[in-house]
């Protein structure tokens, strides 16, 4: 009788073990069901859904969540007598037309009637002139390409030379060309640079466009062009604007892949980088990219040696450690962690006030501050921030704080919550300074442009050729940001730089892109693009 209840104890003890083992079993493969299933959303998104990260208040409008009333307060303003509700319909702008035309030539054709075809039908005389009908439109004239003959006259002296020893020789003085022996022009090289650079056009259609207008201009030669014009000339003025940004106090930098096909020891599969590094808002601006085989620290210790200030990142860790240099971290990638969270959600969930949600909203509130104060000056905006910013900041740290135990790191609101404490530092020290900005969207927007032309030219074939295009592309976008037109400043900058001392700081100011000695005629007569 014992032995049998013995036995009936232990069965039911090792059936009760099973089913404990079952049940975490169970809620294990909940736990990853949920996260693949999170995980599809999110992918699905990123393929066919909207890339924009944009959100409406109505759309994460949780007002007791966040204490609206407290936060949206203003016991100083008057209270109204009245509402009014209005709204805004865009409407085109007078004189646009005129506006975009006015600095065009005219070719005016005009329509008259012979004296024969102004008979007056009633009464048989001569009908007058009563006014005008005027169509304009828009003629293009397409790109001619010439040769231009440089004929440089040489002169001697007849009288030494029948009657004495020497026979002195001068000749007229003639420009320097950019590239000595070649046919490539000041304009021709602009021209390349400007439509693979700016415009995104890979050089072997550059190749069949020329050969449309019967030029055999390989892209062999079209690159050996670049190469040679960027290496040659346009890599000094990289140099001066590397030296003027150095000096700066608030830089951006970022990081992007670049696939090179012919680098020593190694394959053509291997990942190099192309690195960019852009001034802030303290003074003109500079935009430059670096190449580099890797994506190692070593890179951007090398690059801003020198430097002594603030630079905003995202949350590589590569940008740590810089002697001199303190990080300023990125909220918008802080958002678009919890923006990824709140879409991997079933739709049934994204309305309710779950954490991913919350996080969002205090992202949003940031961002909402920041548009407030952009027209203020930077004292101005410090001190707002104190006030608007940092009580948002606290009520997000001690919430994530609190549910940062609760949630796997491998979900994405976890990932989210770990990215906000793990860059906690640096996404905080926007408040030292009014100058500092909220996010690294500038740099993004700079790389940006390196990223489309990539989607062309897909490759580098050698170091030295992807050398040339961080250089290309430096100057082009510091000449963009600048107000210049990319094509006029570089024909302007080869023209120049083979006639001047290069070691003349002077000279080489003279040619920066916000200098007052460049002409009138290549700054740019449309906004930015």
């Amino acid at each position: 009788m014992m032995n049998t209840t013995t036995d009936t104890l232990n069965q039911l003890e090792t059936l009760q073990a099973r089913c404990e083992a079952q049940e975490k079993e169970i809620a294990e493969l909940k736990k990853q069901v949920k996260l693949l299933l999170e995980q599809l959303r999110l992918a699905r998104h990123r393929q066919f859904g909207k890339s924009s990260e944009r959100t409406t208040d109505d759309q994460l409008r949780l007002d007791l969540v966040f204490n609206e009333a407290e936060a949206e307060a203003q016991p100083e303003e008057e209270e109204p007598t009245f509402e009014m509700v209005t709204y805004q319909r865009r409407k085109k702008q007078p004189g646009q037309r005129d506006a975009m035309l006015a600095d065009l030539p005219v070719e005016r054709v005009e329509y008259r009637l012979s004296e024969e075809e102004r008979i007056c039908p009633c009464c048989g005389d001569v009908m007058s002139e009563a006014g005008v009908e005027i169509r304009r439109e828009l003629i293009h004239i397409p790109a001619q390409t010439k040769v231009r003959e440089h004929v440089q006259q040489q002169y001697a002296c007849r009288t030494c030379d029948q009657q004495g020893t020497e026979t002195p020789m001068v000749k007229a003085q003639m420009p320097k060309p950019p590239i000595p022996g070649s046919l490539a022009s000041a304009s021709m090289l602009a021209y390349v640079i400007d439509k693979k650079y700016v415009d995104g056009l890979p050089l072997f259609r550059l190749e069949q466009q020329f050969a449309r207008q019967g030029l055999q201009l390989t892209r062999q030669t079209l690159a050996n062009w670049v190469v040679l014009g960027t290496t040659r000339w346009l890599e000094l003025m990289y140099n001066r604007l590397h030296e003027e940004l150095l000096k700066r106090r608030y830089l951006h930098a970022d990081e992007t892949t670049l696939q090179v096909l012919h680098e020593p020891g190694r394959s053509a599969e291997t990942t190099s980088y192309m690195w960019l590094y852009r001034s802030g808002q303290d003074g003109p601006a500079i935009v430059l990219f670096d190449y580099q085989e890797t994506r190692s620290k070593e890179h951007p210790r090398r690059f801003l040696e020198g430097f002594g200030g603030y630079l905003h990142v995202d949350g590589y860790s590569g940008y740590h450690d810089i002697p001199g240099v303190k990080l300023v971290g990125c909220w918008a990638h802080a958002r678009r962690k919890f923006h990824e969270a709140h879409t991997a959600l079933p739709a049934e969930e994204r309305k309710k006030p779950t954490a991913a949600r919350i996080g969002l909203e205090y992202c949003n509130r940031l961002f909402k501050i920041e548009r407030a104060l952009k027209d203020m000056d930077p004292e101005q905006r410090h001190a707002q921030r104190q006030k608007l910013s940092r009580p948002v900041l606290d009520e997000l740290w001690h919430g994530s704080g609190r549910r940062a135990n609760r949630y796997c790191p491998r979900v994405p609101w976890g990932q989210a919550v770990s990215y906000c404490l793990n860059q906690w530092p640096k996404l905080t020290v926007f408040l030292e300074d009014g100058h500092l900005e909220l996010d690294n969207n500038r740099s993004e927007r700079s790389i940006k442009r390196f990223v489309i032309g990539r989607k062309n030219f897909l490759f580098a074939n050698t170091p030295r050729g992807a050398r040339a295009s961080a250089i290309a592309y430096s100057l082009v976008e510091t000449a963009k940001e600048n107000g210049l037109d990319p094509y006029l400043y570089l024909e302007y900058l080869f023209e120049r730089l083979p006639n001047i001392q290069t070691d003349d700081q002077t000279a080489m100011n003279d040619l920066l892109p916000w200098s007052d000695h460049l002409p009138d005629g290549i700054r740019r007569r449309t906004k930015k693009a």
